[in-house]
């Protein structure tokens, strides 16, 4: 309890100014390293849903994949972000180094208990993916997390991943094509997981659920104006 009280403290001390005034984000108590026990429970939580989510995904996504890629096998990235999403909003939520990376990887851990056709390989991608989404978040200094900084996650989701399924699974492709899946692929991450992911993050804000992390306060903050 104690405890719980002084990082609440330390919390409301280290906050920045009142981001709607400044037009920019909220950003995670310092120092940035210093996880609380919220952020681990939230980010563990995050994970372990979008797991399921991807799991589900797994087994849905082979019909409509296949009918919008028989005539031009790339157009199969079209549905690849939905993958990328719980990096994207790990990194939205906490806003902490290794936020996004953590999430991804928890969520490719969750999928795979089930059973995946991918296999191992299933958690080399949320590696991938995660590295991706939190290089986004350090280009911006873990300072920015608005809609452009969703979307550049989404799209930073997706290069590692793709340059490995080159090599795992489409060896046999023209590099045009591998070069096409690439692009695709990164449109895919910038709307399906940047795009919905910051639409998702600000909707549990405003319904409460992130209220002891600075998406919360970004809501308590605009209402307040």
């Amino acid at each position: 309890m104690e405890d719980g009280a002084i990082g609440k403290k330390e919390h409301m001390s280290t906050k920045l100014a009142p981001a709607a005034s400044r037009g920019t984000s909220v950003r995670a108590s310092r120092p940035l390293m210093g996880w609380r026990t919220v952020d681990l429970l939230t980010v563990a939580f995050l994970g372990a849903a979008f797991g399921i989510a991807y799991w589900g995904w797994d087994i849905g996504y082979q019909g409509p994949t296949t009918a919008i890629s028989q005539g031009f096998p790339p157009l199969a990235g079209l549905l690849v972000g939905p993958w990328f999403i719980a990096g994207v909003v790990g990194g939205l939520v906490i806003r902490r180094p290794g936020a996004a990376l953590l999430c991804e990887v928890i969520a490719a851990l969750v999928s795979m208990l089930p059973g995946t056709q991918w296999g191992f390989g299933t958690l080399l991608a949320g590696i991938f993916q995660g590295v991706g989404a939190e290089i986004a978040f350090a280009i911006l200094g873990y300072g920015f997390f608005g809609l452009g900084a969703a979307v550049l996650a989404g799209v930073l989701s997706a290069p590692i991943e793709i340059v490995y399924e080159w090599f795992a699974y489409y060896a046999d492709w023209s590099f045009g094509w591998k070069l096409a899946y690439l692009a695709i692929t990164m449109v895919s991450g910038a709307v399906l997981a940047g795009g919905l992911g910051w639409l998702l993050t600000r909707a549990l804000a405003r319904a409460g659920a992130l209220n002891a992390l600075p998406p919360g306060q970004e809501v308590r903050e605009r209402h307040s104006v």
